[in-house]
């Protein structure tokens, strides 16, 4: 008997390598894309038609969620350092995830976000468990990083547009 899970996705080469390991877990996933965060605008659109095109081609169901940047620069304008900005940025994806989930009757979730070396593991497992317990779901953390190479690898050999930073626009100044 396979488990559902809500897979928050962050973009479509960070989907490849936990998709394909949750799938050998025995997980049946709906990947939903959910990133306020990323900016400009034609970076969210680029990054969403990628993951279209993967779901579609990988028959992987997509749920969408809305692009709601206001949402996400009200409440990060006033942190300054990186370390406020991802934990309010982690907390936002990760709270509607977990809230889209539970309307959905989903009783697992996760973030491929897990599988970036680049990230803060132990900030999103710490929030994942947190919305979890909020709403009454299981928080599934697993450390994908051994597969981040395998992912790039995979994604660049598939010719699939990959960004060169996170997508908020902190990290896009910073690059």
């Amino acid at each position: 008997m396979s488990l559902k899970m809500f897979l928050h996705t962050c973009c479509a080469p960070c989907l490849i390598y936990p998709y394909n390991e949750l799938l050998k877990e025995n997980y049946q996933i709906v990947s939903y894309y959910y990133n306020p965060n990323i900016h400009p605008y034609s970076e969210f659109e680029k990054r969403l038609k990628t993951l279209e095109d993967y779901c579609l081609n990988n028959n992987i169901r997509l749920q969408k969620g809305n692009y709601d940047i206001h949402q996400y620069l009200k409440k990060i304008v006033e942190f300054t350092t990186e370390e406020e900005r991802c934990r309010i940025c982690y907390s936002i994806r990760l709270e509607q995830t977990a809230k889209t989930a539970r309307e959905n009757g989903f009783k697992l979730f996760s973030t491929t976000i897990l599988v970036s070396p680049h990230q803060k593991h132990e900030m999103v497992k710490e929030i994942g468990e947190f919305v979890g317990k909020k709403y009454n779901l299981k928080f599934v953390y697993n450390d994908f990083r051994r597969g981040y190479r395998e992912g790039v690898l995979k994604s660049k050999e598939l010719g699939m547009y990959r960004q060169k930073y996170c997508g908020c626009l902190f990290s896009e100044m910073e690059r």
